[in-house]
């Protein structure tokens, strides 16, 4: 059993990065879903595909490197909030990734989003990762 999700999601993308993988396959939630839609929006990830089987389903990654260096998109990816310390912030403490680089991903009242949309839409939440 999986108590962190997010925390087990993170660490499968880092692992599979540093091992030079193309594609890595996560079990899906909906907040899964909605960070690789942030990620796959943001130019992190090439490509997402989700898949339905009788229980959750799964999303299968294709990870993004640069052709040239061999090099990943994603340099580092960290979880902020976890299950035994919540970092909630209000609409005007919302954090800078690498002064503006790189971004923060929250949840919101209004949904998953990342910290600059946060900013544009005035709220504040739980902030889950930071990806630069």
């Amino acid at each position: 059993m999986i108590t962190d999700p997010i925390a087990d999601y993170l660490t499968r993308l880092r692992n599979a990065i540093m091992a030079n993988h193309r594609v890595v396959e996560i079990p899906a939630s909906n907040i899964l879903k909605d960070i690789t839609r942030i990620l796959f929006e943001k130019g992190y990830i090439l490509n997402y595909k989700l898949e339905e089987d009788d229980k959750q389903g799964k999303i299968k990654i294709a990870l993004k490197y640069n052709p040239e260096t061999k090099k990943s998109a994603i340099k580092h990816i960290e979880r902020v909030s976890s299950p035994g310390l919540r970092r909630y912030v209000g609409a005007d403490e919302l954090p800078r990734v690498l002064n503006g680089l790189g971004i923060a991903i929250i949840t919101t009242s209004h949904g998953v989003m990342t910290e600059k949309e946060a900013r544009v839409k005035k709220v504040g939440g739980e902030v889950l990762c930071y990806v630069y």
